[in-house]
């Protein structure tokens, strides 16, 4: 009987080994790089930012990195100087001192012993205390990098003695371009937009966006189209937007009236609703001039779609029509019937494009 295979996820199997291989965070990469070969690191790091980003993945490389440099480029023997510790688990003062138990031995091998603290936040005000001496006056052969997503709970006295680095949120684009070479390594068939829209799901997460990724592969049955992927995020196609705009544009209440009953009925928030079409709005504004294009961040087909709409719209229109969708989904929540307020803000934007001869028919 074949054992069946063990399933690695994408965060693991395409975790980074090299600086270079990092996503976006090359303002972060590039320092450390530069530190390591002009001798200039810290021997107390901080690195903040959001989950998913790359901290713990860049505290390894670094970790191995000072190691290779200094002599020691047996992975084996340096797989001893490299000491994880997840701060979520192990928060105590005893965890803590039994730290810096060890830190005061000298590594046998290599130059460095490096102490990965994951979730640094987590520990208590004790442990954090019993800390700081040896964080202000650490041994030669010591560094520390401490790793969180809550840099305003970690207390001024630690921070002031850590070199600081803050991660960013990944811009969609580095995720999408990301996701597409795994997706060719792995045989993947794709459409830009649907990578695009997990990426934009994913919220500058990278981590994030290789679950959804890894899910939807599956889901799909490797084959992430824009339809199939929007259906399971549960995300409001785009294509509905382009054809409320039609109708918005034509004039056209009832088809109005029966498409956002549809869009209800499929059980999408009328209040996310109204505000993607506002955003959808918006995106017609920034089509419309070349200069403001590169703020248009959609996948290519859509973005051509969005060309081809935007030439239709008058710009007073798409004015006037954002100011509506943000004036209801700012009324929504004290609304007592807020399904008439999105069908209220839907007629009042088809209005706009009314003729005065059928504003006075409508009238009389």
């Amino acid at each position: 009987m074949q054992c069946m295979e063990n399933f690695v996820v994408s965060a693991r199997k395409y975790r980074p080994m090299e600086f270079a291989d990092v996503v976006g965070q090359s303002h972060i990469t590039g320092t450390l790089e530069h530190a390591i070969a002009d001798n200039q690191l810290a021997q107390a790091l901080l690195f903040c930012g959001p989950r998913g980003v790359g901290k713990t993945t860049c505290a390894r490389i670094l970790a191995r990195k000072i190691n290779e440099k200094y002599g020691e480029t047996d992975e084996n023997n340096f797989a001893f100087n490299i000491f994880e510790l997840d701060a979520a688990s192990n928060n105590s003062v005893d965890d803590i001192r039994n730290l810096i138990d060890q830190v005061r031995y000298a590594p046998q091998v290599g130059k460095y012993k490096v102490y990965i603290i994951d979730e640094v936040h987590m520990l208590s005000n004790a442990a954090f205390n019993a800390f700081l001496k040896t964080l202000e006056e650490p041994p030669a052969h010591a560094i520390f990098i401490l790793a969180t997503t809550e840099k305003q709970k970690i207390i001024p006295t630690i921070l002031s003695r850590c070199q600081i680095y803050d991660f960013k949120r990944i811009e969609i684009e580095d995720i999408k371009k990301h996701l597409q070479s795994i997706a060719e390594k792995e045989n993947v068939k794709y459409e830009d937009d649907a990578l695009h829209i997990i990426a934009q799901k994913a919220d500058g997460g990278l981590r994030d966006a290789l679950s959804i990724f890894d899910r939807l592969v599956t889901f799909t049955q490797k084959n992430l189209t824009l339809q199939l992927v929007t259906e399971n995020l549960s995300i409001l196609d785009y294509d509905y937007y382009f054809k409320i705009t039609d109708l918005i544009l034509q004039n056209n209440i009832p088809e109005l009236l029966l498409i956002f009953n549809e869009i209800e009925k499929k059980g999408f928030d009328p209040q996310i609703f109204i505000a993607g079409l506002g955003t959808h709005f918006r995106n017609l504004i920034v089509a419309q001039n070349p200069q403001t294009l590169s703020l248009l961040e959609v996948g290519k087909n859509t973005k051509q779609r969005y060309l081809e709409q935007a030439k239709l719209c008058q710009p007073k229109f798409l004015i006037e029509a954002i100011e509506i969708c943000h004036q209801t989904d700012i009324d929504y929540r004290i609304s007592k019937n807020p399904r008439l307020s999105v069908e209220i803000a839907l007629m009042q934007a088809a209005s706009l494009t009314a003729s005065d001869e059928q504003k006075k028919k409508s009238v009389e």
